[in-house]
């Protein structure tokens, strides 16, 4: 479990001990026991401000550990919102797989069936989440997942997708999903301008946000009318 946070003032600590209070209230309305020992806390601070100090978080007289990077549902979020920790894992993950990539290769076994086993066990991982991490990622990280691709290239002996290919196209498929789904929370950031063909283009004063998600499935959207 882990407690992710924005700290901006002291309102904002007080609400985060608030909520600690409550889920360990409400634990103990399920008959749950709260493990603070996999319970991390980390902080996200914007601010361009100095260094600002922070009171730890305590659950039950426990001190919350307070963590720089956490992996949440497979993805590594760190506290700048860098990506550069995340994207050495896929590469290093990715790199190993190879190794199997070649052996069937040394078995002449046909280019096609290479391909597959890329799909499932490489490029799988390398796109995992693709839509969240991608777009906010430097490109000395894109070099270096695109490097696995273009081993596993010279090892099947055919062309495969590059993954900024790939990320529109996951972009799209994710995009066209919320358009249709008119209950989805976020039905709304997709606006058609008068012509009926085209979305309308989020403003975005930051280039962390221009370079997110959804101004990212818009543009793809609109690229592919």
């Amino acid at each position: 479990m882990v407690h992710l946070q924005y700290r901006t003032s002291s309102l904002r600590t007080n609400n985060l001990h608030s909520s600690c209070i409550l889920l360990l209230l409400l634990s103990f309305d399920l008959i749950l026991n709260l493990n603070v020992s996999k319970t991390k806390e980390l902080i996200v601070d914007c601010s361009k401000k100095q260094e600002r100090h922070y009171q730890p978080v305590r659950i039950s007289e426990t001190t919350v550990e307070r963590v720089d990077s956490f992996r949440y549902l497979g993805v590594h979020i760190s506290q700048d919102l860098s990506w550069s920790r995340h994207t050495s894992s896929l590469a290093k993950k990715a790199r190993q797989r190879l190794y199997h990539l070649r052996r069937l290769r040394d078995f002449r076994l046909p280019s096609k069936v290479l391909r597959n086993f890329y799909t499932c066990t490489i490029e799988s991982i390398l796109t995992g989440n693709i839509t969240v991490w991608f777009g906010n990622s430097t490109k000395q990280d894109r070099q270096a997942l695109q490097r696995v691709v273009r081993s596993a290239e010279r090892i099947t002996h055919s062309e495969l997708p590059d993954l900024q290919t790939t990320y529109y196209k996951r972009c799209q498929t994710k995009a066209r999903k919320i358009v249709k789904d008119p209950t989805h929370p976020n039905n709304r950031l997709f606006s058609l301008l008068r012509s009926g063909r085209r979305f309308r283009s989020l403003k975005a004063k930051t280039e962390r946000l221009k370079r997110s998600f959804f101004p990212q499935a818009i543009r793809a959207l609109n690229q592919g009318n």
